[in-house]
This record gives C-alpha cells, sequence and structure tokens, in this order.
C-alpha cells in the first residue's frame, strides 16, 4: 500500500534533543523513538511511500515487521494516509441529554463602577438596575439539574454587572439550590467575578460558608488599575479595591482566589503587572484578557500592542516553567490553563463549552450562548419558563463546527483553538462563523511554546504536573 505523511495532523518539535510529536486531531504528545522517527524521515523529501519500499529502506537498522507495525499505528490515527485520500470531517456533537453542567446567572445588570472599556451594553446605576427575579432563578437552577443527567457536580456562576449588587437574590439560590441538589443527589460549585468594592466581612464569610470561587477584576499598580476601572464621579477604585483584595486574601480559606486584568491599549505592562498583582497583594493567580474586539472605540489592542502582549506572555511563560522547575507556582493562569488542556489531552471541536454544557440566563430569564452574549441583542436560546431551543441550539453548534472545519483545518492548533471565542468573532465581524484569524499565529507559537515548556516539566519535575493537574493515560 502507498502512504503519504499527513502534515495536516501533525506538528513534530524537538525540545532538549528529543522528538516530540504532537497529534492534532487527538491533542496528545508522543516522543518518537528511534523506529518512528526513522519512518516519518522517509517521506520528507517524497511525497509517497509504499509500506514494501519504507521496509527496504529502513531494513539495515530495523525488522521488517517492526516497520509495518509501525505503519499501522501511524495510520490508525490518520498520521499516514493512503494517496487521495479525502480527511476526514469531524461531525456536528449531537445535544445528548443530561449534557449540561453549568449555568451562569446575570443576575443584575447594575453596576457601581463605569469602567471605561466596558462591552456591556445594558449596564445601569444599582437602583435603576434589571434584577434576575427569584422566580426565574430557581427555573434556571431547576433547569441545570433536569438536564444534568447523571453528573453529580453542578456549577453555578454569578454575573452582573456586579453581582454583588443583587447579594440577596444570590443569597436565595444559594439556598434553593443547596436543597435541590441534595434532593437530586447533586452537589453545586458557586463562583463569581466581582470588582471587589462590596467584600465586607459578612460578605466574604457568607461567600466563604458555600466555597465560592472567586476572582477579581484588578489591572494592576494604582496608576494602571485607575486609568479605566473608576467610579461613576470619574475616581479611581485602586486603594478601595486593593484593600479589600487584601482583606479578602487573609479572612478566605476555602478556595483560592485569582485576578482577572483585562489589557487594553497602553495597559499591558504584563510583568510589572503580574508581579503587583501576585506578590504585593497576594493573588493565587493572575488571568490576563487582552481585548482585540468589542470594547468602545480606542481601547482595543492593535496588531503591534498584541504582538507585544504576547512577547510578555511568553516571558512570563518562561518565568513560570523555571519556578514549576524547582516546584513553585508563581500563578500565571494563561500557561497553566494551556499546560492543563495538553495535560488532559483534550482536542476541541467547539472553542467552548457553550451550548452544549454551558448555558447564560439573561436578567429577563431568557437562554443566551455564554454571559458575554447576555443583554447584548444577539437572539434567544430559549427561556428558563418554557426549557431550552434545542433547535436554535443545533442550528449554532452546525455553524460553530463548520467555522472551524472550513477556516481552520491546516492549522495545528485547531484542536486547542476550534476557532477562537465566539464573542470576539461576533464583537470583530459581527458574525460568529467567522474564526478569529488576527490571533492564528500567536495561538501557534502559543502553543508551541506551551507544548515545549510541558514536555520539559515532565521529563525534569513530574512531580509538578502530577500534584496540580488530573493524570491521563499514557504519556510522555
Amino acid at each position: 500500500m502507498t502512504w503519504r505523511l499527513n502534515t495536516d495532523s501533525v506538528r513534530e518539535m524537538r525540545v532538549d534533543g528529543r522528538r516530540i510529536l504532537f497529534h492534532v486531531p487527538s491533542a496528545s504528545l508522543f516522543e518518537l523513538d528511534d523506529l518512528s522517527g526513522a519512518v516519518i524521515d522517509e517521506f520528507h523529501g517524497r511525497g509517497e511511500c509504499a509500506t514494501e519500499q519504507l521496509v527496504e529502506a529502513l531494513a539495515p537498522g530495523f525488522a521488517g515487521d517492526q516497520v509495518q507495525e509501525v505503519i499501522e499505528e501511524f495510520g490508525a490515527i490518520d498520521l499516514l494516509q493512503a494517496p487521495g485520500q479525502a480527511p476526514g470531517r469531524r461531525p456536528t456533537p449531537p445535544i445528548p441529554a443530561g449534557a449540561l453542567s453549568t449555568v451562569v446567572l446575570n443576575v443584575t445588570t447594575g453596576c457601581n463602577l463605569a469602567c471605561t472599556y466596558c462591552y456591556k451594553a445594558d449596564l445601569a446605576r444599582p437602583a435603576d438596575a434589571s434584577q434576575l427575579s427569584a422566580e426565574d432563578g430557581r427555573r434556571a437552577i431547576d433547569l441545570l439539574i433536569a438536564e444534568s443527567g447523571n453528573r453529580r457536580r453542578l456549577n453555578v456562576t454569578f454575573f452582573g454587572g456586579e453581582p454583588l449588587t443583587a447579594l440577596p437574590v444570590i443569597a436565595e439560590l444559594v439556598t434553593y439550590a443547596d436543597q435541590r441538589a441534595s434532593q437530586a443527589g447533586k452537589e453545586v460549585d458557586y463562583s463569581l467575578t466581582t470588582n471587589g468594592l462590596l467584600l465586607s466581612d459578612d460578605v466574604i464569610d457568607f461567600l466563604a460558608e458555600h466555597r465560592f470561587g472567586i476572582t477579581i477584576s484588578m489591572d494592576g499598580p494604582e496608576l494602571v488599575h485607575d486609568l479605566n476601572r473608576r467610579t461613576r464621579g470619574g475616581k479611581g477604585t485602586y486603594q478601595a479595591v486593593a484593600t479589600n483584595a487584601r482583606r479578602l486574601l487573609q479572612r478566605y480559606r476555602a478556595r483560592p482566589v485569582g485576578a482577572r486584568v483585562t489589557l487594553t491599549s497602553g495597559v499591558r505592562d504584563v510583568p510589572g503587572i503580574h508581579r503587583h498583582l501576585k506578590y504585593d497583594i497576594g493573588f493565587a493567580e493572575v488571568g490576563f484578557a487582552p481585548v482585540t474586539a468589542g470594547t468602545p472605540a480606542g481601547f482595543c489592542l492593535d496588531e503591534a500592542e498584541t504582538r507585544g502582549v504576547f512577547a510578555d506572555f511568553e516571558a512570563l511563560a518562561l518565568a513560570w516553567r523555571d519556578a514549576a522547575l524547582e516546584g513553585r507556582d508563581i500563578g500565571f493562569s494563561n500557561i497553566s490553563q494551556l499546560l492543563t488542556v495538553l495535560h488532559h489531552g483534550h482536542s476541541k471541536l467547539l472553542p467552548c463549552g457553550a451550548g452544549l454544557n454551558l448555558l447564560a440566563v439573561q436578567v429577563d430569564g431568557g437562554i443566551s450562548l455564554c454571559h458575554r452574549f447576555a443583554g447584548s441583542g444577539t437572539g434567544q436560546f430559549g427561556h428558563v419558563s418554557k426549557g431550552i431551543d434545542r433547535g436554535g441550539i443545533s442550528d449554532f453548534l452546525d455553524r460553530a463546527v463548520k467555522r472551524a472545519e472550513d477556516n481552520c483545518s491546516a492549522c495545528h492548533a485547531r484542536s486547542v483553538c476550534a476557532g477562537g471565542c465566539y464573542h470576539e468573532s461576533y464583537a470583530r465581524h459581527g458574525d460568529i462563523a467567522l474564526p478569529t484569524h488576527h490571533y492564528c499565529d500567536l495561538m501557534r507559537r502559543w502553543l508551541d511554546l506551551g507544548i515545549a515548556i510541558y514536555v520539559e516539566l515532565m521529563a525534569r519535575n513530574p512531580t509538578f504536573i502530577s500534584q496540580r493537574l488530573e493524570p491521563r493515560g499514557s504519556m510522555i
């Protein structure tokens, strides 16, 4: 049989002198032994090889049956293909019963800040805000439990606006969710992202009692943070947020607390921001969100700034690696999240769980794909009083899969990126069916760096990985 190397399904790298193969369709990593490497080398410089040619060419060093075994293994994972063989097209995933694991409840449109870069068009002063009714909140929780199948652990995320301006609603819904989950033999994890202004001792104690996962939106040192995160009167909020963040970190022991940084034009000192939030404030992890679409004019990173941000990401990722080799975690969540994906070998057909295992509920009870689409006027996929619009979700997923298959089939990052964030595409192009091409080259570089760091850690300090990430099957 004649074969060709399916270059769209493989990314070969050398890390510390080792030949590493990233199998794109499965997002799996393999170290090539001498025989496997020799088989691949035979295809370099020539398009096709017959099995007999490969056996003959490698005969001086390897037995014929061993060569044939490797060829069969490579053929089974589509690394080798017959000439003219069309690439397989992955089908749109069905919407299985019991797939839902997370619901994001947009409990209010009210916010006590007026951040200059905010993308939400439906925000209002807390006194003028719309709130999710307790009745619709209970319906949303009932929907989550009913659609969760055999899943035992479920997730409820509270969002806004500033969710803590609607704390009475949150408290009522947490009580209800705990009761309903207990009756159904399930457990619920809670999370929220807050601007930090309302973190009193009583609020912190409530969050600790229910073991909330907490993220604070904070953009760095005072001069940086106060550029954009201001009160409605135009005053900076750093001093109040820093004081409350330190109070939270001293008092809260339920779960690690992270910071979320929004990087906009003129705000992109990644190392300095990380250093301040990690070591001066004391967050367990710091995650960065570069903004290239969706905010008011003048705040998006331009192409040169975006490249600069990713260069800083790479430098900080290498510092994270150096610390990890010594058994220390310096809390850079962007790289740790990538390594989690690589460690689990999870190949994405879709960029996220929106529409499959995650849905968001708007303040009027309407169902949207995720929290970023809530209030955006992009349409709903049902209502908590009527259930999920499965036809609409199915049509959306068809478009999402087609987006990745039509635009990303030759990209070795496709199983990690899958076309990128839907809302980013909507905000940049007005159409979720267009991928986020402006990130593509940077995403490929980021993935290559993540692979190199992962391989090095697995070789030199695998304990660091095993202690922080769930183990999976055979790896390097």
